[in-house]
């Protein structure tokens, strides 16, 4: 068990702790090429067997608390769950670094792409993991990644985005992506306003053999999941967690 913020506790809270469950999380070190990588694995030790996992993508701060907590939530579940790094171990900026740090992968879409597959290898490899039915999902930057990795055609269960920028391409690149898509978004968010919405359907649907689905929430402004954050809009987050059980419950069986 991991000590979290009160309002991070709260969240961890909601999902049940079930019987006789050992959740534990450790810190792992990987690579991608010359670039260390800093992750947090979360699994249910008492468990036995291959199982389902989720590979959980941060917003533009890093891998930091949040996603260690949605982590531990998600291995409460009974699936394992990998906090991925996607900058680099020790690289966790704040305010306009941040933001300046996110635009270097916004701006490298297939170093962006990389970083995501570094961290889908490590989960796929893990003895616990069936690797058949692994979800990626990320926040903010993170929904982006989940994203642009889907569009490599990578051999997902599924993806899901949470509050994510919706980056379109020209031409349209969706002609890979074979994984169902769930887009969980602020109704009043002005990083994703509805033309933004628009342009990205209109784009998955160059390929009609896509699956996906959009849900808006009313009220919810951008990053409306973080708890700790004034843009915490509980009603959309718990909304939007529920749409993100009953997909898991869909893509996994």
């Amino acid at each position: 068990m991991t000590d979290f913020s009160s309002a991070h506790q709260a969240a961890l809270d909601t999902v049940p702790l079930p019987p006789g469950a050992r959740i534990e999380g450790e810190r792992v070190r990987y690579a991608d090429g010359d670039t260390a990588l800093d992750g947090f694995l979360v699994a249910d030790r008492a468990a036995e067997g291959r199982r389902p996992a989720v590979l959980v993508l941060h917003d533009w701060t890093g891998e930091q608390e949040y996603t260690r907590v949605r982590a531990e939530m998600i291995a409460r579940l009974g699936l394992v769950a990998f906090a991925a790094d996607l900058y680099g171990a020790g690289v966790r900026p704040t305010g306009d670094d941040a933001a300046a740090e996110a635009g270097k992968y916004y701006g490298d879409l297939p170093l962006l792409r990389r970083r995501v597959q570094a961290a889908y290898d490590l989960l796929a490899a893990d003895p616990r993991v069936d690797a058949s039915r692994i979800v990626v999902i990320g926040y903010c930057f993170g929904g982006s990644a989940a994203i642009e990795f889907a569009r490599t055609g990578a051999a997902l269960a599924g993806a899901v985005s949470f509050h994510g920028g919706l980056v379109t391409h020209d031409p349209a690149d969706v002609s890979a992506i074979a994984a169902p898509l769930l887009v969980l978004t602020g109704a009043d968010d002005p990083v994703v306003p509805d033309e933004a919405v628009v342009a990205f359907e209109n784009e998955l649907r160059q390929n009609p053999s896509i699956d996906w689905q959009v849900v808006l929430y009313s009220g919810a402004p951008h990053a409306f999941t973080l708890p700790e954050a004034p843009s915490w809009r509980p009603l959309g987050d718990a909304r939007s967690w529920r749409a993100f059980r009953g997909f898991l419950d869909e893509v996994l069986g």
